[in-house]
């Protein structure tokens, strides 16, 4: 199919490159110049496992092609809108403003016949808006809501390969024209499901606000085995069993960040509250401070580990990004940390294998270093708080000759505690004795 994505972010980026390496015919739209000659080049602005390789074979196939100039979209039959709903500046709720930005750019490029289609996370109510509107200018057009579920690292399966497909459509017709962009999936037995708007956009929110639900609620956990001396990590493992809970995303730590968690479920309290509906998601903010006090958790630890103060000691900060395998600082815990610790007086040494250049940008006032090994060097205290295999792996008797006081704090509960013990080191967890 001859397909456009439009907005070629992180989500826009990997979908057109998905789309074309399933052999449609795909432009990404783009107002950023710079974004847009990089992906032309086959060079993602942005690290994601996988994407280099499909981005440089769609390119090279003619497949793919990348431009500034939204009319390239005209002879398109399905349109992705993919451009992102940051957090309003002041507030909890959803900017839509580069939503409502291309969708109006779009509306004069929309043939008959063709399908519009919402990949961005929104609140509940903004296709409704949207498909009036284009009933107004392209009245033979119609809109559907697929929402993306990528998880960053994973991001080229979780396209190629998805576990499910959410339709939100208006119309059988929409379906089928969404049912030959996934062929592959459907094929492969992808389960789909068919709905309205409103569920549609419901669904994105609602699966984000379960997760940061189940992490906060061990983290938690956490806290009241801190004070009663219980293994969280035991904790989880043994409610884990149940399938009503399942283990997945019950493990204890600095807690999550990233781009959507965190702005996605205070967007989805502010709708409710739009709604009239806010008690129904009292919790959420209860969620999203859990979560905040994770960060201090971290950070208080540092802080009784050095006797009470982190002035003038060297900490050796490992991991800047929200999570392993992405670039991606957007509200990271273990950035938080750094910086907090930072302002405590304390000489921090951050280091990761792909978010330095990021993290400088926001952040220049911490010491940043690509080596492992330079962030060790005569530590008072190491900060494990991005679980990268490098960090997980290391070696507990090498990296103890680094440093200067064999000390660290865990805050992703990730170590093998008994063997770090054993080469002499003082170990401190979540919610772990």
């Amino acid at each position: 199919m001859r397909i456009s994505v439009i907005g070629c972010g992180y989500l826009g980026a990997v979908h057109a490159s998905a789309m074309a390496e399933l052999g449609h015919e795909v432009v990404g739209v783009d107002v950023d110049e710079r974004k847009i000659a990089a992906l032309s080049a086959a060079h993602p602005p942005f690290f994601e496992p996988g994407l280099p390789e499909i981005l440089a074979s769609a390119t090279a196939s003619g497949r793919l092609r990348f431009t500034t100039d939204i009319s390239e979209a005209d002879d398109a039959e399905v349109h992705f809108i993919a451009v992102g709903t940051p957090q309003q500046a002041g507030g909890g709720a959803a900017d839509l403003t580069y939503v409502d930005l291309a969708f109006e750019s779009l509306l004069p490029h929309v043939a008959d016949g063709a399908l519009v289609v919402g990949k961005s996370t929104v609140p509940v109510g903004t296709a409704e808006r949207l498909a009036a509107r284009l009933a107004e200018t392209a009245p033979h057009a119609a809109l559907a809501w697929n929402p993306e579920f990528l998880r960053e690292g994973f991001a080229v399966k979780d396209t190629l390969e998805p576990d499910r497909l959410v339709y939100g459509v208006d119309r059988p017709e929409s379906a089928a024209v969404l049912d030959r962009v996934y062929r592959a999936a459907i094929e492969a037995g992808t389960p789909r499901i068919v709905t309205d708007f409103a569920t549609a956009e419901l669904v994105k929110t609602a699966a984000n606000a379960f997760l940061a639900t189940k992490i906060s609620f061990i983290n938690a956990m956490a806290d009241i085995a801190d004070a009663t001396g219980a293994d969280v990590t035991a904790l989880a493992d043994a409610i884990g069993h149940d399938a009503r809970i399942g283990r997945r995303f019950l493990n204890a730590g600095v807690g999550f960040g990233g781009g959507c968690l965190p702005k996605d479920i205070r967007a989805f309290t502010a709708r409710a509250e739009e709604l009239g509906r806010g008690k129904s998601v009292a919790f959420l903010k209860e969620i999203d401070a859990i979560n905040l006090r994770q960060r201090q958790k971290v950070v208080d630890l540092a802080v009784e580990a050095l006797g009470g103060s982190v002035f003038q000691k060297r900490i050796a900060v490992l991991g800047v990004t929200f999570k392993p395998e992405s670039d991606d600082v957007r509200d990271s815990p273990a950035l938080d940390v750094a910086v907090h610790l930072k302002g405590l007086g304390a000489d921090v040494i951050a280091t990761d294998p792909e978010g330095i250049e990021n993290a400088r940008e926001r952040h220049p006032q911490l010491e940043y270093t690509t080596s492992t090994e330079a962030a060790l060097a005569d530590a008072d205290l190491v900060v494990l708080v991005t679980e990268w295999r490098e960090y997980r792996g290391l070696d507990p008797v090498d990296t103890a000759r680094r440093v200067a006081n064999p000390v660290v704090i865990d805050g992703r509960n990730v170590l093998d505690r008994d063997s770090w013990r054993a080469a002499g080191w003082t170990v401190r967890g979540i919610g772990r004795p």
